[in-house]
């Protein structure tokens, strides 16, 4: 095993007060989560399946807002054993479960967000929307492939907004934007803006609400992510076309109703 694979499979410690953080914020950052020699170990191999596996060719300029924002790609896992490896991480399930505070975590599945140089804002919103699960104990893991400052489109939080109800049933948009923007200014919902240095990772529940600036530099913004949900939790019946989408993509098989234990939602760490 590689340095960096073994780097993985390594417990990271997680206090108290990082936990009570979570919960109260709806995120958190997180330091020196992994060394630099491991991300070089897998950025290339990421990068080229995002590249070999991008369908979005228009030009900047002829797509929509929620086009500009990136180039996303899913579940790569099932098309790199190295990729694999990485998604597979028992540290950063490790993580995920002790900030839910549960005994287990399973796959929900990956997700490369590659915001291009001159790339517009991703919109607030919140994950949960696509979500077809019956539990709030899911999470994402955001991993920059490189050092990102504020101008490249680093990750902005609303602290605390996972408990605010408004938007919940908005989609990623233009709308989302300016809903989102004036209701959480209103309730003044403090914006957590910070830049990430290579190794730094951060986590958010499906229901905090983020965005992010344009990408104003003239390197790619190279992000991976990794959903995790509670491994008991159930599929929800979808209340919307991309749940029922999702259901389909991510759990295929599952029924409402059950725990959607099937090959492409593996149980990645448990206590």
């Amino acid at each position: 095993m590689t340095i960096a694979a073994t780097e993985l499979t390594q417990v990271f410690p997680i206090g108290s007060d990082q936990t009570s953080q979570f919960s109260d914020q709806g995120f958190l950052r997180i330091p020196g989560v992994l060394t630099p020699e491991t991300l070089a170990a897998y950025e290339p191999e990421i990068t080229g399946k995002v590249l070999e596996l991008n369908t979005m060719h228009l030009p900047m300029e002829e797509r929509s807002t929620y086009d500009k924002a990136f180039l996303q790609v899913g579940n790569l896992w099932e098309h790199s054993d190295i990729v694999r490896e990485f998604v597979s991480s028992p540290r950063l399930a490790q993580i995920a479960a002790d900030l839910l505070g549960v005994a287990a975590v399973r796959l929900y599945h990956d997700q490369a967000l590659y915001k291009e140089a001159g790339g517009g804002i991703t919109p607030w919103h919140a994950d949960q929307y696509y979500w077809p699960l019956a539990t709030d104990r899911m999470c994402t893991v955001w991993i920059p492939l490189q050092e990102t400052p504020l101008d490249m489109g680093a990750l902005a939080f609303a602290t605390g907004s996972h408990r605010f109800e408004f938007g919940r049933d908005l989609e990623i948009s233009d709308d989302s934007e300016a809903a989102l923007q004036r209701a959480l200014s209103e309730e003044e919902f403090p914006v957590s803006r910070a830049p990430y240095a290579l190794g730094d990772v951060s986590y958010h529940l499906g229901w905090t609400f983020h965005r992010a600036e344009p990408n104003q530099t003239d390197i790619p913004r190279r992000v991976m992510t990794i959903i995790y949900m509670d491994a008991d939790a159930p599929v929800s019946q979808p209340i919307n076309s991309y749940q029922q989408a999702d259901l389909a993509r991510h759990m295929p098989g599952a029924q409402v109703g059950e725990i959607p234990d099937t090959p492409l939602n593996p149980v990645l760490y448990r206590r």
